[in-house]
């Protein structure tokens, strides 16, 4: 591959050498590079790739992607100075990769909450359907039927690509993304021909990296600004935030919604624990998922699958077959007849969510125990949020560790608790230890009560002072659910 190949789409501001020599690969991590490869420069928020073109030179890269020259310019070595290196480096492994993106039918799907469910469900729906598809999200990124670990909720640029390429290979017709702010923010999205987006909400969420909720619902946005006219842009409108998702896109607007009048439209006819029996565009249907959360994000799907040219009845009818997603109002009952629910809630609104959804679905003759903690270095506005959410609407909440990283557990804790109101002091514990915290909750529980983990989900793994030590909420209180004869 010649390197002018892979500049196409780059915005290029200046070239020192020759964009005609023959290039092996792409990286921007210059552990990684090998002889002849291009080694892009990002700037990221831990490290500075420009502090490193020495080192990837010494390794073999053969051509620079850069935003300013080096002071050290060495002979035979291409550098090309672009305006944002994060944004070049999504067309050069758009390029690299021969714009897979644009062989098949990309779906992504942003908000704040219910992103994992859908793409997933969307995955599992259109395998029932019969196709090839593909997923790429927080929990696991699947080519057709082979699964691979995932770490972000929006992978870098060129692993994105590296997947698009390889369901191109095994003829994967359509791929349904999760595409985070963060994820936009910096650029990974660029470069990749979406054929529809979805809009879920927006709460409170990642403020220790957009500094102001105006910026998040801007950075959102974004996506939406971007869609091509062939293109549709699905969003929830009865959230406030949905029009404005809507009001520079070039795609077909469309509307989902519960309460308001929309393209798509449910009502809500029964929720129970076995799951809801939705009226979906004046059509009945029952399906295994539950709370009104899920009615929302089973409505994006439907919606989306329409928008794809799936048809209207075989639509419904898979909606009914459609499993709940790991992690997401994961549940099991003991012999006992307690009820484990594990639930990734790790924002305010999602917790509200969940714990709204159980108080709706209970008979309030049981007591509803809450688990939750919040993430180390990250919010550290949302601790005593949900802390006040959990211990409001519990009837007991513990507060634990979640993912401490490298922050001191209790020190997290201790902000968490200055958002319990003194109403709830009596029924709050603080519990360091996350399996102590889910022990004690299990001895706690009666027949009938309902146990919330909320905050790891599908997590198999506590980080702590960057150290990942092996966790299974849902394992964990299986086990000692067992354990107590409960």
């Amino acid at each position: 591959m010649i390197l002018k190949d892979i500049l196409y789409k780059v915005a290029i501001e200046a070239v020192k050498g020759s964009t005609e020599i023959a290039i092996n690969a792409i990286n921007f991590d210059s552990r990684k590079i090998e002889t002849n490869d291009v080694f892009i420069a990002i700037r990221g928020t831990v490290a500075d790739g420009h502090e490193y073109i020495e080192t990837a030179i010494g390794k073999g890269a053969i051509a620079i992607i850069c935003d300013t020259f080096p002071e050290n310019i060495v002979s035979g070595v291409t550098y090309v100075q672009v305006k944002d290196t994060n944004r070049a480096l999504a067309f050069i492994a758009s390029n690299y990769y021969g714009n897979p993106s644009a062989n098949l039918r990309l779906v992504g799907i942003t908000g704040t909450n219910g992103k994992t469910t859908i793409a997933s469900l969307l995955y599992q729906l259109f395998k029932k359907a019969g196709y090839k598809v593909g997923l790429l999200s927080t929990v696991k990124n699947v080519v057709d039927d082979v699964e691979y670990k995932s770490m972000l909720t929006t992978s870098d640029s060129i692993t994105i690509n590296k997947f698009l390429k390889e369901m191109n290979d095994v003829g994967v017709e359509y791929c349904f993304m999760e595409v985070s702010s963060h994820g936009i923010a910096q650029k990974r999205t660029e470069g990749l021909q979406f054929a529809g987006g979805v809009f879920t909400n927006l709460s409170h969420d990642h403020l220790d990296y957009h500094k102001t909720f105006a910026e998040y619902r801007d950075v959102k946005k974004t996506f939406f600004d971007q869609l091509p006219k062939g293109a549709f842009a699905l969003v929830n409108s009865d959230d406030k935030n949905g029009p404005v998702m809507l009001q520079n896109t070039s795609a077909k607007k469309l509307t989902y919604a519960l309460k308001s009048y929309a393209d798509y439209r449910a009502q809500i006819l029964e929720n129970q624990l076995t799951g809801l029996l939705l009226k979906i565009n004046e059509q009945e249907v029952w399906v295994r998922l539950i709370g009104t959360f899920n009615a929302y994000n089973l409505l994006a799907i439907y919606g989306t699958a329409i928008e794809l040219g799936l048809d209207n009845m075989e639509v419904l009818r898979l909606l009914s077959e459609l499993e709940s997603v790991s992690g997401r109002f994961q549940y099991i009952i003991s012999k006992g007849n307690i009820t484990a629910v594990v639930d990734y809630a790790h924002t305010p609104d999602a917790l509200e969510n969940v714990l709204k959804t159980i108080d709706d679905i209970r008979t309030k003759n049981e007591q509803l125990i809450t688990i939750v903690g919040c993430g180390g270095d990250r919010d550290r506005t949302k601790r005593p949020i949900m802390a006040n959410i959990a211990s409001s609407l519990s009837d007991k909440a513990i507060l634990t560790s979640d993912n401490p990283r490298t922050e001191d557990p209790e020190a997290i804790i201790l902000e968490m608790e200055k958002g319990v109101e003194p109403q709830n002091y009596k029924k709050t514990l603080a519990i360091v230890d996350r399996k102590q915290a889910i022990k004690t909750a299990c001895q706690l529980a009666q027949p009938n009560d309902i146990i919330l983990i909320a905050g790891k989900g599908h997590e198999t793994y506590q980080e702590i002072n960057g150290v990942r030590h092996d966790f299974d909420d849902m394992k964990i209180v299986t086990e000692l659910l067992e354990q107590l004869n409960k």
